[in-house]
């Protein structure tokens, strides 16, 4: 969830022994620039397996969970400027979340986007195995092989892994600790700016930054960008968005289904007490500012749009804004 977390964790923490429209995006002001826009959460529902899928247009979006657990801080330690009230509003959202005393829990969830001429998408690879760089912290091994398993996917048709950011719960599966990538077939996307945001000896870049770029499999995007579009004009498309703030280079992804649009949000936002309140930061963003900016521009575009969102680290993987 954050390089800083991960350093903290390593001090304090045993994570729980027994217990994880692109066009219209690309049209909009940067995030950077949007203004607060107070939101209403709710849970969208989905009948069928915890895995079911939501149809977006011409793409079938995924969820697939990866790990779940506490988190090391309680929540009021790592969002420490929410409120009473913002609290009891989330806990409405999001009620699984809340273990007993200040306990926080959280999954950490990956998605697949299924589009025509068998287009495979995967937004984050999770926490990894046993021996992945979350391991300090992170309740590993995640079970992402499997997930993909039950989800009829073979790791060598995955065409594309986004990375929304360099965090090793994200991109724990990406490659084993080898070096080998885990999807052989894919280009995995992440933000120039994000990688160049690494130093020399970051783990980010040593254990998947460096190896992605040695097989060639590394694509550094430059901002907005389109990864697969579906006809013309109200075909469909998907695509990243840069939304910094938790990282400088962190990026969420837009399916936009040609009318129906969902939003996989990444770190923007990872408990839905920001939900209830953008204003409220979390703990280990690097830049606070930017992140609560980012955040309000999600809100506010899944709100113009009817989106629905695709979270990372809330217990329900849909949420609409209303």
């Amino acid at each position: 969830m954050c390089e800083a977390a991960a350093e903290f964790g390593r001090r304090r923490f045993l994570l729980a022994a027994t217990a994880v429209t692109v066009a219209g995006a690309l049209s909009v002001a940067d995030p950077a620039s949007a203004g607060r826009v107070p939101t209403r959460a709710r849970e969208v529902r989905h009948a069928g397996r915890p895995r079911a899928g939501r149809r977006v247009g011409p793409f079938e979006v995924t969820p697939l969970l990866d790990a779940s657990g506490p988190f090391f801080l309680d929540r009021q330690s790592a969002f420490p400027e929410a409120t009473p009230g913002d609290w009891e509003l989330a806990r409405a959202v999001d009620p699984d979340a809340f273990g007993p005393g200040q306990t926080w829990q959280l999954d950490f969830r990956c998605y697949a986007i299924r589009g025509p001429r068998d287009r495979l998408t995967l937004v984050d690879t999770g926490v990894g195995p046993a021996d992945s760089p979350a391991a300090a912290w992170a309740p590993v091994p995640g079970r992402l092989p499997a997930e993909l398993g039950l989800a009829g996917i073979d790791p060598a048709d995955v065409d594309t892994v986004v990375l929304t950011h360099l965090h090793e719960d994200h991109f724990g599966w990406s490659v084993m600790p080898d070096g080998t990538p885990v999807f052989p077939n894919a280009r995995y996307v992440v933000q120039r700016r994000e990688v160049a945001a690494l130093g020399a000896g970051q783990t980010a870049r040593t254990y998947v930054v460096d190896p992605l770029r040695a097989t060639g499999q590394l694509d550094e995007a430059d901002g907005a960008v389109r990864l697969a579009t579906v006809g013309r004009g109200a075909g469909g498309s998907v695509g990243v968005v840069p939304t910094p703030g938790h990282t400088r280079g962190h990026q969420s992804v837009i399916v936009d289904g040609g009318g129906r649009q969902l939003i996989v949000t990444g770190d923007v936002l990872v408990h839905a007490v920001q939900l209830v309140d953008p204003a409220v930061g979390y703990r280990f963003e690097a830049d606070p500012v930017a992140a609560r900016r980012s955040r309000e521009w999600v809100l506010a575009e899944a709100r113009a749009r009817g989106a629905v969102l695709a979270t990372a680290h809330l217990t329900r993987p849909w949420i609409g804004v209303d």
